[in-house]
């Protein structure tokens, strides 16, 4: 470990927390349906918008039709891009002459970006046209990530209203979100990136004679618009197949920086919006600080892992840290920050590849999906999710108090506690049935490079990442098979939406229910007691339920390679 590695590491937080606030107060006045500068020029499309689809903004919905709604756009959004993928050799915009996609990887790439997976079983510059890109791909970035925040919002206003049976409108909170905050920031990204050197063309490839004098061709594409989204809505999806760690995604040190920015800054910015939306900022403050310690603890693991390198290749002579896997243009330091930020958050994104990492170095990028991906986590998806674990926490506490507990005003009873257990179970369940499946059937054990703890590894990471809608991958495994593309597939839906329904009926629940001002009996939800609870529960629950897993991969593939043995 370097001064310089720290310094980007301590650098990238306090640039976090300087932009924590202002992105929060923007969240806030989208949370609440106001007016914003960008009116001037966006408010008649949102306008138009509601005048042709019919939609009232203002009339609010209760959490059931809210996600009677929200499914139906999500359900009807996977068919249509199945339906562009499938007729892909059939549609312009197709400079390179792909064919259509196959039936299981179109099921398996649809359901991924509409659960904002971005699970990818291809290499997207030898399989995909511009077209698929961008409308079949492009547009799931902006509405899955749009669906999170709007689903944040309306867990948010479970908390902080009182006696009333709605939780917001689904559509308004969807188009407030991607005019207002995604498409404009998306802009001024994306023509960042283009000033930093990476692609935005409809061309499908360029010739180019190398250094050496070889012929060599280069894929393009509108690279940069899709790269802006990718990160900002923790989607991950990249263009090529090489995802961050390809030079024209990501060039140079500034951009990979700014792209780990995105990742973090709506995640950030929506903790202080639900402090402000309950009247206690404090209450947001606390969550921040439980999800930065757990994101710092295991930046420092990985990142002393990556640095110590590989003891089997010191025998050999072959001193320094861990290399393989890694860009030279970012080092050690950088893709070890990248690999925690990636997988704290929901995006899936890299900029090296996790399968090269020591074993307690890639335990932790798994180990964070395993804790349902809370540490910050995806735009909207992180916040409720950790909200959940709160719920838990605070069960907990009342009963050490021996009251019913009581957060943000709001007494948690058997019915919240219940739905909370119900989502947070979805994961464990999910995961290791899954993998337990491809673990002993034929089809199941094709899949992965390596045999012993790496192999199993291999398996495990790819149905974490798919229930934990990350999308990251040991790329030692071969996913592109019936079996794991369904398998996979079937994972991110329920991954995605077996959590999303339990949360929204314990937002429409908490919203009828009455304001219980604090007492000298109730537990205080706001200083370090209650941050060092948070801590204990999010690693307690979320994660001793994954020991089987990591027993029998990570740890097991560590001790193999300190004793000198190689998978």
């Amino acid at each position: 470990m370097t001064f310089q590695g720290w310094f980007l590491i301590i650098a990238f937080i306090a640039i976090l927390l300087l932009l924590c606030k202002p992105m929060g107060q923007w969240l806030f006045v989208l949370y609440e349906g106001r007016r914003t500068p960008l009116h001037r020029v966006l408010g008649p499309v949102e306008t138009g918008f509601y005048r042709l689809s019919g939609i009232d903004p203002n009339e609010e919905q209760g959490w059931r039709r809210y996600a009677v709604h929200m499914l139906i756009f999500n359900a009807t959004l996977l068919l249509f891009t199945y339906t562009v993928l499938r007729l892909q050799g059939a549609l312009p915009l197709n400079p390179l002459g792909f064919d259509g996609v196959s039936e299981h990887l179109a099921f398996n790439t649809a359901v991924s970006f509409t659960t904002n997976t971005n699970w990818q079983s291809y290499g997207g510059e030898s399989t995909l046209s511009n077209l698929s890109q961008m409308l079949g791909l492009t547009i799931h970035n902006f509405l899955s990530a749009a669906t999170g925040i709007a689903l944040a919002f309306a867990l948010f206003r479970g908390f902080a209203r009182r006696e009333v049976k709605t939780i917001g409108n689904f559509w308004a909170d969807m188009t407030r979100v991607t005019l207002y905050l995604l498409l404009p920031l998306c802009v001024a990204i994306a023509i960042f990136y283009i000033a930093n050197g990476v692609p935005q063309t409809l061309a499908g490839s360029v010739d180019v004679t190398t250094l050496e004098g070889v012929k060599q061709t280069l894929a393009l594409g509108p690279v940069a618009s899709q790269e802006a989204i990718k990160m900002l809505g923790t989607n991950g999806g990249g263009f090529f197949n090489a995802n961050s760690a390809h030079p024209f995604e990501n060039p140079t040190a500034l951009t990979n920086l700014v792209q780990m920015l995105s990742i973090f800054t709506i995640g950030f910015g929506l903790t202080w919006t639900f402090g402000k939306a309950v009247g206690n900022q404090r209450q947001g403050w606390a969550i921040l600080a439980a999800m930065v310690t757990i994101f710092l603890a295991g930046v420092t693991i990985t990142y002393w892992q990556e640095a110590a390198g590989n003891p089997i290749l010191h025998d050999l002579g072959a001193m320094g840290g861990n290399m393989e896997g890694k860009e030279v243009r970012f080092g050690i330091a950088a893709s070890s920050l990248f690999s925690v930020v990636t997988t704290a958050a929901s995006c899936g994104a890299v900029n090296a590849m996790h399968d090269s990492f020591t074993a307690l170095g890639g335990m932790i990028p798994l180990f964070n999906m395993q804790l349902g991906e809370v540490v910050i986590g995806g735009v909207g998806a992180g916040i409720y999710g950790f909200l959940l674990f709160a719920i838990l926490a605070i069960f907990v506490a009342g009963l050490m108090v021996g009251r019913t507990p009581e957060y943000v005003g709001k007494k948690i009873e058997a019915r919240e506690v219940k739905l909370a257990v119900l989502a947070i179970a979805v994961l464990p369940l999910i995961i290791l049935g899954f993998t337990a499946i491809a673990s002993v059937t034929e089809a199941g054990l094709a899949g992965p490079l390596n045999k012993g703890p790496h192999g199993f590894s291999e398996i495990l990471y790819a149905f974490t990442s798919a229930v934990a809608n990350n999308g990251s991958a040991f790329a030692g495994l071969t996913a592109n098979t019936p079996f794991y593309n369904l398998m996979l597939g079937v994972a991110m839906w329920i991954g995605r939406f077996f959590i999303i329904i339990p949360m929204l009926a314990i937002a429409g629940g908490l919203a009828a229910k009455k304001y219980t001002p604090e007492s000298a009996g109730s537990f205080p939800t706001t200083g370090p007691l209650w941050t060092g609870l948070l801590i204990g529960i999010v690693l307690i629950v979320g994660g001793l339920t994954f020991l089987p897993g990591l027993a029998l991969g990570p740890i097991a593939d560590h001790l193999a390679m300190i004793h000198g043995q190689l998978f």
